[in-house]
C-alpha cells in the first residue's frame, strides 16, 4: 500500500486501524533496524522502535505532508534515539568512553550481530563516532538513503551531510587500520 493510500484510509475513522496497521507492517522493521543500530541492544530498540508507533499513531493526523511519511516515521524514530541515549548517558552521569564500551560489550555478546569479525569491527568503530555522525553513517551506508532523504530527516544541509559522512568513513578507516 502507498504512503498516500494509507494516509487516506488513516484520515477516515472507519479504515484508521487498518491504515495504521499497513504502515506498521511498512516500516517497522526498517525503523527497528535503523534505531538497533544506534542503540545496539535488542530490548533498548524494541521499546524504542514502539515509542516511536506510538507517536505516529498519536500524531498522524497532524501530519501535513509536506515531506514525505517514511522520512517523517525516520525523524520520529532518529529523535527517540538521540534522547534515549542522551538521557543513557546523564541518567548513568557516564562519560561518551563508557557508553561506547558498554555497547561494545553488547555486540560481544549479541547473537542477532553477524558473527563475521569485520562487521563486528565495523559496529565497533561505529560506536566510536559522534552520535550523529553515526546516524548519517548508518542512515547512508546501511539503510542506502539519499543524501536528500536524510537531509529532509535530520534537517541538516546535504553539504553538510556530505562532509558528516567522509569524516565517518576516515574515522572509522583508522580505527579499522589501528585495531
Amino acid at each position: 500500500m502507498e504512503d498516500k493510500e494509507i494516509l487516506e484510509k488513516f484520515a477516515s475513522p472507519d479504515s484508521r486501524n487498518l491504515a495504521f496497521n499497513q504502515l506498521i507492517r511498512k516500516y517497522q522493521q526498517k525503523i527497528y533496524w535503523h534505531i538497533r543500530k544506534m542503540v545496539i541492544d535488542h530490548d533498548d530498540a524494541d521499546d524504542l522502535t514502539q515509542e516511536v508507533f506510538i507517536k505516529v499513531w498519536k500524531n498522524l493526523e497532524n501530519f501535513r505532508q509536506d515531506a514525505q511519511l517514511y522520512t517523517w516515521v525516520y525523524r520520529i524514530a532518529t529523535n527517540e534515539c538521540l534522547t534515549f541515549l542522551s538521557s543513557k548517558r546523564r541518567k548513568f552521569f557516564l562519560p561518551i568512553g563508557d557508553i561506547t564500551a558498554e555497547l561494545a560489550d553488547k555486540i560481544d555478546s549479541s547473537s542477532d550481530i553477524s558473527g563475521e569479525e569485520i562487521q563486528i569491527k565495523l559496529q565497533k568503530a561505529l560506536l566510536r563516532l559522534p552520535d550523529k555522525q553515526r546516524l548519517v553513517f548508518n542512515m547512508r551506508y546501511y539503510d542506502e538513503l539519499k543524501y536528500e532523504e536524510i537531509s529532509e530527516i535530520l534537517g541538516t544541509s546535504v553539504g553538510a551531510l556530505k562532509a558528516s559522512y567522509h569524516l565517518a568513513a576516515k574515522k572509522i578507516e583508522e580505527f579499522l587500520k589501528n585495531d
